[in-house]
């Protein structure tokens, strides 16, 4: 057998790292990280094979993304089982695949007892995954630990079980022909979900104006006709294109592997060896393109006017900059960045922003390639700045040159040497598949063995000749220029080809170009006494003693240290992370903040204003590790300080003072009202989905306030409105705190006294105190609201689906909501976008509001909404069957995963302040909720789950309450005069093309060569929409057999086995797309229609899975209308509202037994 060979295994980690880690490398030259954690609740891989879009055939753009996505095939049950999730990306020159499950198998009974504190009980609003990979999948291959994901009793570590299905995918990838096309689809949609994202946009036009001879040119995402139709077209296989493109790029040497998990090195070893041997090394060179760059001296010297989507205003420059890949010792780059993104007194960015042409800076290096890189400067412009752009390039060569002519500052280096080594010192986890996605990554990098962990974030050693090599870059032949405006200047002739940017291209005028010279010889050309080099930071953390002791237990939640009508003070010391760092959650109640929009914008503004006026003070902190907030919220003010504790009072008190100090100035409240107007307006045209949950929460809060509402009354503000409205907020206040971290009770005390003393305010009774509500959608109703996407280039709809279910602190309805979303979450994928392939963007779960809670379903689509609404019916009504015929492993399967979940262990301090602080902000303060959760779930059966979905979920149950809000694409929206006839035919013809897209699924499934559009295009001229159903289905059935005997010349007996289950899918096929109707159901119509469960399943209805078939989707036998909901408040005024929140225990109980902490 040959040998596993040690690479290293002192690796230089953390002070508070308390993981043990080896690098290893195979026989067949893959490198694995190994790293054992006794603590981790999550086991996770990663892969990282050093290939990526540059890799792509001209003539194929998008390949190894479309690769990406066919490698996993099959089916991510197992993954599931185990509290498991996975996901993949491509980038320029690597390709990222990685996953985690339940660390441990455990099994779960109804005397279980959870204790450990975990996951926030009231999560932030949860968007689907919308990058690479969205769930791993299976090659259907059989493995020893295939029992585990079934067996509830063979507690086979799942980290093995995923390991073992994991490798396969680069031992022998499948690359199904049957679903390849769907695939295709899904790579196609996704790029459809960023045709109208403006970074996608300026991105590729980037690449699109680069060398065509170089990869970064390259057309990155793909889409159907670069991966399918075009391929097609010329006569070319695509599935012999992926397996190609795969047997010559992916090799074992290419790989870099991390494994995190409980077990021991030697036996992570052990697996990684058994699995990963048969890996075939095939000693592919690493990819390099030395010999050619992204621009060549013709490309440069250039200026792109480009128009974005939204209102945006922005000026880039780019500079080919050196290759820092073997730098990383010094990071010359590092240290240039900092000194021309610094945002304090002297900065580029306070010059230009005193001038009122910016309000934001960055800069850095953008590695694209091993040899290639570019250096940015990215300037967030005014409407003035724009008219002013060439003095604010002016005003940035006028620093580089200063920088040029100076030798550079080693005291800058060692202070962010010092700053470098305090962060990675006290650095502390993060989510498992994210640390081993992001060190696999870093194995591509050329970093000693040993400094994988640390490489990254430590400067080591001053280079000046390193750093002014850099600075040599910053030449007058040597850059580009873009920029971005919906306005300037408006005689763009030109569109990129893959997403319809419009751009104009010049070359830079030569009396700016003689003007930059000048200033590049000589920084006295045209002096600006006001730029110079940052002071020293006074915020540069130096006490960073952390009292570490031991407790039995951590505590669970905080302690209430005061409480009378001033203040409220809540204080828990951190026993958990030990780390030199704290937090402080202040909230000044006032209800005006949030009293009408109007108010809201004036609170707004004001927050805008303060927070600007101290960019410049706070810079220093944020480079130190201390960053703040100041936000408007429905309660009133809200103002965070968190970072080293050492100087976070310092920070506190400025922020305070400058709050009740609050003064106007004219210039930069124009700038912040323009700023505000922008967000506004863009917030119309960001992606539908990200814009329905807004709507979701306007229609079912009681009290909000929409974009549309805040915009109106932007309009009418002036400087004197915010000047006088502000100080009103801190006349009178109650002020609610937390601290937590590395702080004793006297310093929250003090902290609550600097508060209070900040501003003298008058005591605000708890009877003026805001009070959130909720809508209480009534049992039987099926509201829809519907509204249009401003977006005129925008294709895609988008629907929530909500149903209502109650109140949120109803701890078993809470765990039945919670449980179904489990539950429901891989088969609602798995129909809906693998499927049915409706759209990119599918993602269900619980809604939380602040008072009631509900399930819903999400999807983003080019379909109409009308259709995704009757798809999402269809799949609600089948799962009746999914339930009926599920195990009780596989019940308890779910039950398990979701309990690890709710009990998953905090990475971080952070992590814990927000839970803390979350559950104060509940007003509810059930701090133990998550286990709370765990408890319930693990008493629930599989007859309570039937029970709830028959009266929360079934479409046809009398007591289901539904609320869908239909975002509508323009291209979609029926014009005055058109004919409703047309309408009703297209959406036909869109149930037509589902059952059709269905069939080719099940018909595919069968054979091993199959081409889907030809047999889409079988069904050209048949009629199956017909009021007959013997038709409708001899229709079918004579395309399909058409299809198999003609197009494909089979056998008899091949086109019978395949019309088979064919047919016995068919009707419920129809069914489901409202092509027929269903069965009505049996027995006496005016029986009660919710019906007990009867030994878990579902009695009485065609609901019920018999002798193990399939179940029909019900008949809704008095299907509730839609009512369209046309006026919010009228429809929000005629419903009850729930109860608002209160403690769900007195508040002494949380008050401190020990008086001295």
């Amino acid at each position: 057998m040959a040998i596993v060979e040690r690479l290293a295994e002192d690796l230089e980690k953390p002070s508070v790292d308390d993981r043990s880690y080896r690098v290893i490398r195979l026989p067949n030259k893959l490198e694995a990280l190994l790293v054992h954690d006794p603590d981790t609740d999550k086991a996770s891989a990663s892969v990282n094979v050093n290939v990526g879009n540059f890799s792509d055939d001209d003539d194929l753009p998008g390949i190894a993304h479309a690769v990406e996505h066919a490698l996993f095939m099959g089916t991510k049950k197992y993954l599931a089982a185990h509290s498991g999730h996975s996901n993949a990306y491509t980038a320029a020159t690597e390709t990222n695949y990685y996953f985690e499950v339940a660390a441990t198998a455990t099994a779960v009974s109804k005397s279980a007892q959870p204790t450990t504190p975990t996951t926030p009980s009231i999560p932030a609003e949860v968007e689907p995954l919308t990058d690479g990979l969205s769930r791993l999948t299976l090659p259907a291959t059989t493995t020893v630990a295939d029992s585990a994901a079934s067996s509830s009793s063979d507690l086979v570590p799942p980290l093995y079980g995923a390991l073992d299905r994991f490798a396969q995918f680069f031992i022998a990838p499948l690359f199904l022909e049957s679903t390849l096309d769907r695939e295709l689809r899904a790579v196609d949609s996704e790029n459809k979900k960023n045709l109208q994202n403006d970074a996608w946009r300026l991105m590729q036009l980037n690449k699109s104006l680069s060398n065509p001879k170089h990869p970064y040119h390259h057309f990155s995402t793909g889409n159907l006709q670069t991966l399918r139709d075009g391929p097609q077209s010329r006569g070319v296989n695509v599935r012999d294109e992926f397996i190609r493109f795969y047997e010559t790029n992916y090799s074992a040497n290419r790989m870099k592997l991390v494994v995190l998990g409980r077990e021991s090195l030697d036996e992570l070893e052990g697996w990684v060896a058994e699995l990963f041997a048969d890996v075939k090394n095939k000693d592919l060179p690493q990819n390099r393109w030395d010999d050619v760059q992204p621009y060549t001296p013709a490309d440069l010297q250039k200026v792109c006017f480009a128009k974005p989507v939204m209102d945006t205003r922005s000026l880039e420059i780019f500079f080919p900059y050196q290759d820092e890949e073997n730098l990383y010792e010094s990071k010359p780059s590092r240290y240039i960045s900092h000194l021309i993104g610094h945002e304090g007194p002297g900065s580029i960015l306070a010059y230009i922003k005193a001038k009122g042409w910016a309000y934001g800076l960055s800069a850095g290096a953008m590695p694209i390639c091993p040899g290639s890189a570019f250096f940015t400067i990215s300037v967030r412009l005014t409407e003035d700045g724009i008219n002013n752009y060439h003095e604010v390039i002016k005003t940035i060569f006028q620093y580089i040159s200063i920088l040029k002519s100076r030798a550079p500052e080693e005291w800058i280096f060692e202070e962010m040497k010092n700053l470098a080594e305090v962060d990675f010192k006290f650095k502390q986890k993060s989510p498992a598949s994210r640390f081993t996605s992001s060190l696999s990554s870093v194995m591509q990098k050329p970093f000693p063995r040993d400094w994988l962990l640390s490489g990254p974030n430590l400067m080591r050693k001053f280079d000046e000749q390193a750093i002014r090599r850099g600075l040599d870059c910053f030449r007058i032949d040597n850059f580009n220029i873009e920029l971005v405006s919906q306005t300037y200047p408006g005689n763009w002739d030109s569109k990129e080809k893959w997403y319809g940017t419009e751009h104009k291209v010049e070359t830079i005028p030569n009396d700016l170009l003689s003007e930059i010279g000048r200033i590049l010889e000589a920084p006295s050309y045209n002096p600006m006494l006001e730029l110079h080099l940052p002071h020293r930071n006074e915020f540069v953390p130096t006490r960073l003693e952390v009292e570490k002791k031991e407790v039995a237990e951590p505590a669970k939640r905080p302690t209430l240290i005061r409480n009378d009508d001033r203040v409220r003070a809540w204080f828990k010391k951190d026993d958990t992370f030990y780390v030199p760092k704290a937090s402080v959650q202040i909230v000044l109640r006032n209800p005006l903040a949030y009293a009408t929009p109007g108010n809201n914008v004036l609170t707004r503004i004001a927050c805008a204003l303060i927070q600007d006026d101290l960019q410049e003070y706070s810079y220093d902190a944020e480079l130190g590790g201390l960053d703040y907030n100041l936000t408007a919220s429905v309660f009133g003010l809200e103002v965070s300080v968190s970072g080293y504790n050492d100087k976070m009072a310092v920070l506190l008190e400025k922020v305070l003072h400058s709050m009740r100090d609050f003064k106007v100035k004219p210039d930069r409240f124009k700038v912040v009202k323009e700023r505000m107007a922008d967000a506004f307006s863009n917030s119309e045209y960001q992606q539908p989905y990200y814009q329905v949950g807004n709507v979701t929460r306007y229609l079912t809060a009681e009290k909000t306030w929409i974009t549309e509402q805040l915009a109106a009354e932007l309009e009418h503000i002036e400087l004197e409105d915010v000047a006088g409205f502000f100080p009103q907020l801190l006349r009178q206040t109650h002020i609610e705190l937390l601290g937590h971290g590395n702080l004793y009770k006297e310093d929250v005390l003090k902290m609550a006294n600097m508060v209070e003393s900040s501003f003298h305010s008058r005591p605000l009774p708890q009877s003026q105190w805001h009070v959130r509500r909720n809508i209480i959608v009534p049992p039987g109703s099926n509201y829809i609201y519907e509204k249009t996407l401003k977006d005129p280039a925008n294709i895609n709809h988008c629907i929530e689906y909500y149903l209502f279910v109650g109140d949120l602190m109803e701890p078993q309805l809470r765990a039945k909501s919670l449980l179904f979303g489990q539950l429901t979450n891989e088969p609602a994928f798995d129909q809906l976008r693998t499927q049915e392939q409706l759209g990119y963007v599918v993602w269900s779960g619980i809604r939380y509001g602040a008072t009631t809670l509900g399930y819903r379903v999400i999807i983003q689509s080019e379909r109409t909404n009308q259709y995704l609404e009757s798809r999402i019916e269809a799949f609600l009504a089948r799962f009746a069957g999914t339930l009926d015929g599920m195990t009780d492993e596989e019940f308890e399967g779910h039950k398990r995963s979701l309990i690890n979940k709710r009990l998953e262990k905090l990475k971080n301090l952070n992590s814990e302040t927000n839970r803390f602080w979350s559950h104060i902000g509940s007003e509810y303060l059930d701090f133990t909720q998550h286990q709370t959760d765990a408890e319930k779930v693990s008493e629930l059966t599989k007859g309570d789950m039937v029970e709830f979905y028959r009266q929360y979920i079934d479409p046809q149950s009398p007591t289901r309450a539904k609320l869908s809000i239909h975002l509508n694409a323009q291209s979609s929206v029926q014009p005055k005069g058109v004919d409703a006839g047309a309408v009703l035919n297209a959406a036909a013809d869109e149930r037509k093309m589902g059952v059709i897209e269905q069939l080719s699924n099940i018909v595919s499934s069968s054979l091993t060569e199959f081409d889907s559009e030809k047999f889409k295009a079988s069904f050209a001229d048949a009629n199956f929409m017909t009021s007959d159903i013997a038709t409708n289905r001899d229709a079918i059935l004579s395309a399909v057999r058409g299809f198999l005997e003609t197009e494909l010349k089979l056998e008899s007996e091949k086109v019978a086995s395949i019309l088979e289950p064919t047919t016995n899918v068919l009707d419920e096929l129809l069914q489901g797309f409202g092509i027929m109707s269903p069965p009505s159901t049996t027995g006496d119509a005016t029986a009660p229609a919710i019906e007990k469960a009867v030994n878990g399943t579902i009695n009485g209805t065609t609901n019920g899975a018999m002798n193990g078939h399939a179940a029909t989707p019900p008949a809704i036998s008095n299907p509730v209308q839609p009512v369209y909901i046309t006026n919010v408040p009228e429809f929000k005024a005629r419903l009850a509202v729930s109860a608002g929140p209160s403690p769900i225990v007195d508040l002494s109980e949380f008050e401190e037994i020990d008086p001295k902490l």
